[in-house]
């Protein structure tokens, strides 16, 4: 159970013991957010989130994050309306010197000046990166059109003039008022012991700040909707983004947790009422979901939507339908019991990681006054029947006070009348849906425990070789009731051509659509069930699926896994849907521009091999993807005798290999030879490409032909990947701390089976243009040409090998590394050893590896922007 307590001065502490990994979580969670801010403050409480990393009286800049980094933890912030975080993810064993870090830049920020003038360039290069992103501008149109005088009216990062106007003394009065012990929650999970957690607690955060609380301000209320309101506006964009809203209550009242079920039921996953209507059966959207925001003040019902512009009277009609059949009919029983379990599912999956708990905690404490109401939620779910939930959508979802907004493409002909009218039918017709769902009967197994304590690190992979020739590695875990199973086989992009470009992505997204058994309503229906997920996967050399559930439910969510992977039988419906929703994702690329950058790099360092194609393939060869094709590529390449297969988590051994030889243990003989794919040749000369696009920023990408996942000398560059990577690295000192040139910059080291490649990526203000190609040039050239100080070597080990062990906590990702090292030939305890292999590279393994990588007369450049 978690501990609670408080310190003299103010501070709230939530503690809970986890020591299935020898990590720790600390948070800070800060209860002010942008709504707290006054009009001549917007943006500000976001700007502390930037500036409390910058330096203390003890740290100087820049050292906070080098200091958690090189002791292979990781540090961030965000800032929502209503709290500010800072949170730290570290080993245990540093785990004192990582809450004192968290602890100093809370309690005695410096806010240096020249700092600040550095950070809101930042912040403003962030806010045009915003700008640059379609989703964020219809996610600010939804807001500033559904409050109309609440400060959730108002974008939580602020505006260029409002950042440009902040002094150091406005945001020193903001930190002094806000930034007290009585208005800060501690929350602390991993592996500590409780005594002396209380002793660093009291030595780091206790005592007198010298700034009491006085409160947070009110905020001005938002009256009572008394009719619709739109906002339809054209813009640059290759798909409509169109959200439909209701007013709902804050977080404590007592009809949220009917609205998180209404949610659920309406808009979350693949067998909700929005998808199977709206998506799945009409093919009207390219995606929908539906979510029940409900922070400290009155929240918002949100059904969104993006599709092709010309669907989009008829895809409102079908929405706006699904949502009044929830105020009318009672939804049934079954289905209800199954949102209930996933629900309920949360909890577990959330302790599969220390900060995931911590978060968990930080939040009811800090926003919903205390641990007790988590208890609380669950047992108001349980409750829940399905007059409930009809109720509750018959008091909320009222479709003449609904909020509709649209981002949409130059040119559509669908204006705010017509959604009035759209909106006007719907509201005075009696819905037709029918309120039996079609669920197929499951078995409730035991009951689910919250987990148990174990030594991960004693956990050894299990090998079986299946009769088939498929390989099998087990490795048993307790620490939470959940296993994760993952499939790979050899293939993706690197066995596509220009002719089948986008299969392994089509197949991907149809593997789970239909069998001889189940039809893909009923897997989804059974996924759900087995509070889990299921999905196909494509990579750049590997294709296969991944699963994880309850282990409550693990022999037939392991049937239902085998059953897909084995058997798809890729309906054309199915096929002809989802190659529709892959053909507008090819079309909708120019709305992310980042992503385009990396995808023209690809094009321009590669010639010849596949990598150089989109992993979505072209609309020409997508267009010719069908069912028999589909059908032929997994026969050929995801045959058992090609398959590797791991599972991970709460399983018996024993039991594992019975079930997966049933399944896996026969091959069906028409397994095809691995395509010869010819080396790419490396460049002889630079190249360099552009792509116009008229956005805010531009973005680069400048690299070099990289490592194989093979080679020994991959580490070296990981090393070399991370010494310019990160809050700490160079290229974020340099050129974002020190110069302000961007929000984003970092490296990047993608390995593939055959030789991938090294790259820097920016995404900066079209002027700086020039300026951050020199800043990178520069910084490449001397991590190149210069030795690299042992001080910092060990900060970029230690880091790489730290957030290496962050990033396993969950089963989901060690049973994704298990499977692929083995299918790559690197071994099944390959991960194992990744910490010796990187603590191994030395200063002039680092400057071999970059003189060997780095070679301007074999560039490339990529650049999307203006």
């Amino acid at each position: 159970m978690p501990l609670r307590y408080a310190l003299p001065n103010g501070l709230t502490v939530v503690f809970e013991e986890q020591h299935a990994a020898k990590v720790a979580a600390f948070q800070v969670w800060v209860k002010v957010g942008s709504a707290d801010e006054r009009p001549d403050q917007a943006g500000l409480a976001h700007l502390h989130e930037h500036m409390l990393f910058k330096g203390t009286a003890r740290r100087g800049p820049g050292e906070i994050a080098r200091d958690v980094e090189a002791h292979g933890g990781e540090i961030n912030a965000w800032t929502s309306f209503d709290q500010t975080v800072y949170h730290i993810v570290i080993a245990s064993q540093f785990a004192r010197m990582g809450l004192d870090i968290l602890g100093d830049a809370v309690r005695s920020s410096a806010f240096d000046a020249e700092e600040l003038a550095r950070e809101r360039e930042v912040v403003c290069e962030e806010i045009k990166r915003s700008q640059d992103t379609p989703s964020r501008r219809a996610s600010r149109d939804l807001f500033s059109t559904a409050y109309a005088v609440h400060p959730y009216r108002h974008p939580v990062i602020g505006t260029e003039e409002s950042v440009r106007s902040f002094t150091r003394e406005k945001v020193l009065e903001f930190y002094h008022r806000y930034y007290a012990p009585k208005n800060l929650v501690l929350s602390v999970v991993g592996d500590l012991k409780e005594a002396e957690l209380r002793q660093w607690v009291e030595e780091i955060f206790g005592g007198d700040w010298g700034r009491p609380f006085e409160g947070l301000k009110p905020r001005a209320a938002e009256p009572t909707a008394t009719g619709r309101r739109l906002l339809l506006r054209q813009d640059e964009v290759k798909e409509a983004y169109l959200h439909l809203g209701f007013a709902i209550p804050q977080a404590s009242h007592p009809d949220v947790p009917a609205l998180d079920v209404l949610a659920m039921l309406a808009g979350q996953g693949d067998s909700s009422r929005l998808a199977l209507e709206v998506k799945r059966k009409r093919s009207l959207v390219n995606d929908i979901h539906a979510s029940a925001y409900t922070p400290r003040d009155a929240g918002l019902f949100t059904a969104s939507l993006t599709l092709p512009p010309e669907n989009l009277a008829s895809a409102l009609e079908e929405t706006a339908r699904v949502l009044a059949g929830l105020r009318t009919q009672p939804v049934a029983g079954e289905e209800l019991a199954t949102v209930k379990a996933l629900i309920e599912a949360e909890a577990v999956y959330q302790r599969e990681t220390v900060q995931g708990l911590a978060r968990k905690l930080g939040y009811y404490q800090s926003s919903m006054d205390g641990l007790e109401a988590e208890a609380r939620y669950y047992e108001a779910v349980a409750r829940l029947t399905p007059e409930d939930v009809r109720a509750v959508a018959e008091r909320y979802l009222r479709f003449e006070n609904a909020v509709l907004t649209g981002l949409l493409p130059r040119g559509t002909a669908f204006d705010e009348a017509q959604a009035q009218d759209l909106l006007d039918q719907v509201q005075h017709e009696a819905p037709t849906l029918k309120a039996e769902r079609r669920a197929p009967k499951v078995v409730a197994g035991p009951p689910m425990r919250l987990g148990r304590t174990s030594a991960v690190s004693a956990a050894k992979v299990v090998e079986e070789r299946l009769p088939s020739g498929a390989r099998l590695l087990i490795r048993e875990e307790r620490a939470v009731p959940l296993f994760a199973v993952r499939a790979v086989f050899p293939g993706g992009l690197r066995y596509e051509t220009a002719a089948d470009n986008g299969i392994t992505t089509l197949l991907g997204r149809t593997l789970t659509r239909g069998t001889p058994t189940h039809d893909a309503e009923e897997i989804s229906h059974l996924i759900d069930a087995y509070a889990g997920s299921l999905s196909g996967q494509g990579g750049r050399n590997s294709v296969g699926m991944r699963g994880e559930f309850l282990s409550k439910h693990f022999e037939p969510a392991f049937r239902l896994f085998a059953d897909c992977l084995l058997n798809p039988a890729f309906p054309e419906a199915e096929v002809k849907r989802e190659r529709g929703l892959l053909l507008q994702d090819i079309l909708t690329r120019e709305d992310k521009p980042s992503s385009l950058a990396f995808e023209l790099f690809n094009k321009t360092l590669f010639r010849t091999h596949p990598y150089r194609m989109p992993s979505q393939g072209e609309t020409g060869s997508v267009e010719k993807l069908g069912p028999e094709a589909l059908s032929a590529w997994h026969a050929a390449h995801m045959d058992p005798s090609q398959l590797t297969l791991s599972v991970v988590g709460d399983v018996k051994a024993d039991e594992v290999v019975a079930l997966a030889r049933e399944c896996f243990g026969t091959s069906k003989g028409r397994a095809a030879a691995a395509p010869q794919v010819p080396l790419e040749a490396a460049p002889e000369s630079a190249r360099q490409e552009k792509r116009v696009l008229a956005r805010a920023q531009a973005h680069l990408v400048l690299g070099f032909q990289g490592a194989r996942i093979t080679d020994p000398w991959r580490h070296s560059l990981e090393v070399l990947s991370t010494l310019l990577s990160g809050q700490g690295g160079r290229l974020f000192i340099e050129l974002r701390d020190k110069r302000s040139m961007a929000y984003s910059v970092s490296s990047f080291s993608v390995e593939g089976v055959d030789p991938g490649y090294f790259a820097v990526y920016m995404g900066t203000s079209p002027e700086k243009l020039d300026a951050a190609l020199a800043g990178i040039r520069t910084e490449l050239e001397r991590v190149r040409d210069e030795p690299v100080p042992e001080a910092e070597l060990a900060s970029a080990k230690q880091h790489l090998i730290g957030t290496h062990e962050i990033g396993l906590q969950r089963n989901g990702a060690r049973a994704a590394i298990i499977a692929l090292d083995a299918c790559y030939g690197l071994g099944q305890e390959n991960f194992l050893h990744y910490a010796e292999r990187v603590a191994a590279v030395t200063a002039e393994d680092v400057r071999a590896v970059a003189r060997r990588v780095i070679d301007f007369n074999r560039s490339t450049l990529a650049i999307v922007g203006p």
